[in-house]
């Protein structure tokens, strides 16, 4: 099938297109998009699986390491304030861990802007879309109201007054019967009247959507780069209550950083499948919820020139009868109105008509054309399939720096709170301070010694 203008499949669609799929009893599944078939359904929650056994392999392996750290430690000799050998080194990876996920948050906000352009560019297209099938409904619908009136009015004006010759009133009625022939012809042009499908509804869709989607991400973007900061605030304190604080939202971030990585991931191929060879599923859902004729949707999704117009017979019939009209308003315009004063005044609203109507024509030929809606196809796709599928890699990057930043964080802030001076939250008290514990024990030896 061909291609919208302006779109080919990238590198990354070819690359996550070829990538194997099994389903949950690990048979081979293939990569044609069918998200409706159950296979297909099984082998996407499959990527999403991954990230939870990778979730659930990483907490088991800190749990390991906290474990192994707290009761393998060797004992410290009483008394002993000098540091451990290695804490330096233990603070300043936690420190690089940090910087890492930092990083990988403008990652994030990059791929969830990108993500937001793309599915923007698609409500846009179907906006588009659903102006120029309006369009053609209203001009339709205006044409054939105002050729009915004509038809009413001034034709039937102009039988009565040329009652007397027969050869007028029958040129009369031959333009009469052509009027009538122009508004059949074009009332079948109205294809998406009554279609239930709406591009306007489903932009809309897509656009509430999508706000809660760039929502949800800027929220879990803003907590990250939250509890990095306090984390890196309590390093440089020496906090142990701040820092213990941020290795618990660590956690939270951690489990939210594996989670979104497998939607980004089962996304993502999703998506290519749909990209690879996105017309096939399309021609097939179209036809299926509006009920058009495969001629309609192949002229507008190929619009090439082995697809005809599906139209084309009805415009050519419409411009003949136009013309025939044309022609029958000017042997009476020539031959009653020297007779029939009375008729002039019919036969100029009549031409008044005509003039409108064929301009009216000559914007539907142009609307009807495939080259307006397959160029807004084009455009959706370009922004479902390359700046929307971008951003979703990028933000498949943020998760995944994420989850191991936060993971080797969390293996190394126990260690760092370990290292810190036991007096350090006394370490900003006043020396007057009566809640101060040195103070007190001096106030417990006054009073004895009285």
């Amino acid at each position: 099938m061909g291609e919208p203008p302006g779109y080919r499949p990238s590198a990354w669609v070819h690359l996550l297109h070829q990538l194997p799929r099994a389903d949950f009893q690990l048979r081979p599944v293939p990569s044609g998009f069918a998200p409706q078939e159950q296979e297909y359904q099984q082998a996407l929650l499959l990527v999403v699986a991954l990230a939870g056994l990778g979730l659930g392999l990483s907490l088991i392996f800190i749990a390991v390491y906290l474990i192994r750290f707290c009761c393998c430690r060797p004992p410290e000799p009483p008394g002993a304030k000098s540091p451990q050998p290695g804490g330096g080194c233990v603070t300043w990876s936690c420190v690089a861990a940090l910087l890492v996920s930092c990083a990988g948050i403008g990652i994030g906000f990059y791929g969830n802007s990108e993500t937001s352009d793309g599915v923007s560019q698609l409500s846009s297209a179907l906006l588009h879309a659903n102006h120029t099938l309006s369009a053609v409904d209203h001009l339709v619908f205006e044409t054939v109201e105002r050729l009915g009136e004509a038809v009413r009015t001034e034709l039937t004006t102009l039988e009565e007054v040329l009652t007397h010759r027969t050869e007028l009133v029958a040129a009369a009625r031959g333009a009469r019967r052509q009027a009538e022939a122009v508004a059949q012809q074009l009332q079948g042009l109205a294809f998406w009247h009554a279609v239930p499908l709406s591009p306007l509804q489903v932009a809309e869709d897509l656009s509430f959507v999508e706000e809660y989607r760039w929502l949800a991400y800027v929220l879990l973007l803003l907590l990250e780069l939250l509890v990095c900061l306090f984390t890196l605030l309590g390093l440089a304190k020496q906090s142990k209550w701040l820092v213990i604080v941020m290795t618990v939202m660590s956690l939270v971030v951690l489990v939210l950083s594996w989670g979104s990585m497998g939607l980004e991931a089962a996304a993502a191929v999703g998506l290519s499948d749909f990209c690879s060879n996105p017309d096939t599923y399309i021609l097939n859902l179209t036809q299926e919820e509006t009920g058009l004729d495969s001629d309609i949707l192949n002229y507008y999704f190929l619009c090439n020139q082995a697809v005809s117009n599906p139209f084309q017979q009805r415009l050519t019939l419409s411009q003949r009868a136009l013309a025939n009209i044309h022609s029958h308003l000017q042997g009476l315009e020539r031959e009653a109105v020297p007779q029939f004063p009375s008729a002039q005044k019919p036969l100029l609203s009549l031409e008044e008509t005509l003039n409108v109507t064929e301009g009216n024509f000559h914007q539907l030929v142009a609307l009807l054309h495939c080259r307006g809606l397959h160029k807004d196809y084009g455009a959706a796709l370009r922004g479902l399939c390359e700046d929307a599928l971008e951003g979703l890699l990028f933000l498949l990057l943020f998760s995944l720096l994420s989850a191991g930043a936060l993971a080797t964080a969390l293996c190394s802030l126990p260690r760092a709170w370990a290292l810190f001076p036991p007096s350090d939250d006394y370490d900003d008290t006043d020396d007057d301070d009566p809640f101060n514990p040195q103070e007190s024990k001096r106030f417990v030896q006054w009073q004895s010694s009285i």
